[in-house]
């Protein structure tokens, strides 16, 4: 079975035209490279409503792993993590706690990121800061325990 994954970059000055998407390509690039059937990262502004639409629509397609990248901050519009919340049927608090582990130990900023990890519609989700250093930090733990959490949604043996 081919695995589906979508990758969802949240900000404003990308989805206006003013920044060009650093993030999003290394989180697919990643995707690709693990054997995942990936996209282009689908960029939308900033704001609860659109991350909330994206994954629904990412989900309505049948995608078996979303990552969005941005927007998990304490800043004014970094609401990625409320729009998530509202899709998520079960969190795994795990994943998020380990990828603020892993970017503290390289930058203690990282503690300040709100992402989210959980499950819907039988697929994993996972809220990665929107940084480069980030994405390119926490994408390897996520291309680790996706298969195996892709498997248990879909009712396997752990293994």
């Amino acid at each position: 079975m081919t695995r589906t994954a979508v990758v969802i970059t949240v900000s404003d000055r990308s989805a206006a035209g003013e920044r060009e998407d650093a993030g999003g390509p290394l989180a697919v690039a990643a995707l690709r490279e693990a054997g995942y059937a990936c996209g282009d990262a689908v960029i939308v502004p900033d704001g609860a409503d659109a991350v909330e639409q994206a994954l629904r629509d990412a989900l309505h397609h049948g995608a078996h792993l979303v990552v969005t990248t941005g927007g998990t901050g304490i800043g004014p519009r970094d609401r990625t993590p409320e729009g998530t919340a509202r899709v998520l049927e079960r969190e795994v608090p795990g994943i998020a706690e380990e990828l603020r582990r892993r970017g503290a130990a390289e930058k203690a900023a990282a503690l300040l990121s709100r992402g989210l990890a959980g499950t819907a519609s039988g697929a994993l989700i996972v809220n990665l800061p929107g940084s480069p250093p980030a994405v390119a930090s926490g994408i390897p733990l996520i291309v680790q325990i996706a298969a195996h959490a892709i498997g248990q949604l879909a009712g396997e043996d752990h293994a």
